[in-house]
């Protein structure tokens, strides 16, 4: 097949616009218009063919390119942005109780944001890891402090004096007046022998 750009007498590195100039200035040239009567006016009509078909290859070529480019531009720019990933439907798994799901697609997100540590805190909440819990949804809060639900749910880790912590591999929470308590109870036990008696807290009687 002959080179579409040789037979324009343009090269592949030519402009558009180079390559309509080229074009029209042969079609002009080669018109049937300007050969009728002549003989040569059938090797005119097959040279308009070749430039036609030479003009319409590269045209092509260069808008798949270009549709091509501009396709693989596109993929790029979203996976890096949502690549991040898709909030809504971990909050669905998570709301299931899919958690090692959600778990997991958390993962894998690389741009960490505010909405990343609230979700994981849910998760960790979720499981009863209540230390890690807090810590994420602290850090959300910190990100983002406008973020009313994330204040809420961090405010909630911390609700009326309790504070949350795990225990080893296990999450669990313990109350600190109930600490104070159970030091007041082995006290207590020495008191008595000198006629002492201590009064626990309301939480634990």
């Amino acid at each position: 097949m002959t080179d579409p750009y040789k037979t324009l007498g343009v090269s592949p590195e030519s402009s558009d616009d180079q390559i309509n100039a080229a074009y029209r200035k042969l079609v002009k040239q080669y018109h049937p218009d300007r050969y009728v009567g002549n003989p040569l006016s059938e090797l005119a009509a097959e040279k308009i063919k070749e430039i036609n078909a030479a003009y319409d290859t590269i045209m092509n070529e260069r808008k798949n390119k270009s549709s091509s480019t501009s396709q693989s531009s596109y993929s790029g720019s979203h996976g890096s942005a949502n690549a991040s990933f898709d909030a809504n439907y971990i909050r669905s798994l998570i709301n299931s109780g899919r958690l090692a799901e959600a778990e997991q697609m958390l993962s894998k997100v690389s741009v960490r944001n505010a909405e990343w540590h609230f979700l994981t805190g849910m998760v960790f909440k979720k499981k009863g890891w209540y230390d890690m819990a807090y810590q994420h949804l602290n850090r959300a809060a910190s990100l983002d402090p406008a973020n009313a639900e994330y204040r809420q749910a961090r405010d909630s880790m911390d609700f009326g004096g309790t504070t949350y912590r795990s225990f080893g591999n296990q999450g669990g929470y313990q109350d600190n007046c109930c600490d104070g308590c159970q030091a007041l109870i082995c006290a207590d036990c020495c008191c008595e022998m000198c006629g002492g008696n201590l009064i626990p807290c309301i939480g634990c009687r």
